[in-house]
């Protein structure tokens, strides 16, 4: 409902990322999978989650719960081998990787990192012109690294006018979690680290006995991991003005900001 609330398109999901086998983080699964399938869904689709989402699905198709009748590439993680060595490549496209490293819950979580690629240098307009290049449908293939051959038969190399190759973005994910390094190298120079703060540091002992950090605790992370700016979520309930949350947090870490739903952030 979220998905369609927000103006969006399941159909156009190409990857769906679980943390945990919690209910608030798992049980629109079946729904959103099913829903995509009665659309007529014919991409497929990654699904990348803990160790017993393959037997749960499996159980649901059983009982005629949950319908998939598209390409579905389940990739299940977990056990003691996966904590031991614990990154993983789990998705791959010619724009972006996404990354998953094991957290600090009380189950089994997941943390994420989603990376793009390098992209393209900035494009010369000034240069192109000089060369002779027309304006139209060879700029594209400049800016998409193609060489281009010109019609007095010069051809244009695109280092000619494009600038140095840029770094891509980076969004991590770590929910739900106690601090821990693996959320800290997820969270390396990310643009966005969205990091669960669900209690104030009045909670600590709270926070920690189920597993889950609070407000300064994921302005630490992202502090340590250089991240450009960090999305605090997963507030509990007990907090009616987030803002004592998002002012813990940037007290130690300024471009904090505090999620709401179908509220945007620029990458």
């Amino acid at each position: 409902m979220q998905i369609t609330r927000a103006g969006l398109s399941p159909q156009k999901l190409m990857g769906i990322f679980i943390s945990h086998l919690h209910g608030d983080h798992f049980n629109g699964l079946p729904g959103l999978l099913s829903s995509m399938a009665l659309d007529n869904r014919e991409k497929p689709l990654t699904l990348v989650a803990p160790t017993g989402t393959r037997e749960y699905l499996d159980l649901l198709a059983s009982l005629k719960i949950c319908y998939v009748n598209y390409p579905l590439n389940l990739l299940e993680f977990g056990g003691k081998s996966f904590v031991e060595q614990p990154q993983a490549l789990v998705y791959e496209s010619s724009r972006f990787t996404v990354v998953t490293r094991p957290l600090d819950h009380r189950i089994f979580a997941l943390g994420y990192r989603l990376e793009e690629k390098m992209k393209p240098g900035r494009f010369n307009l000034e240069r192109a012109r000089e060369l002779g290049v027309p304006a139209g449908p060879l700029y594209s293939q400049l800016q998409s690294g193609n060489a281009v051959t010109l019609s007095d038969g010069r051809v244009i190399q695109p280092a000619e006018v494009l600038g140095e190759p840029r770094p891509g973005k980076i969004i991590s994910y770590c929910l739900d979690t106690r601090p821990c390094l693996n959320a800290v190298k997820l969270a390396e120079n990310a643009d966005w680290l969205i990091h669960e703060a669900t209690f104030t540091e009045e909670q600590i002992e709270e926070s920690h006995h189920f597993g889950h950090s609070t407000a300064a605790q994921a302005a630490e992370i992202a502090d340590g991991a250089r991240a450009k700016q960090l999305l605090i979520t997963h507030f509990s309930s007990r907090y009616t003005d987030v803002r004592l949350l998002l002012d813990e947090s940037r007290a130690i870490f300024p471009a904090t900001f505090a999620a709401e739903d179908l509220a945007e952030f620029e990458v």
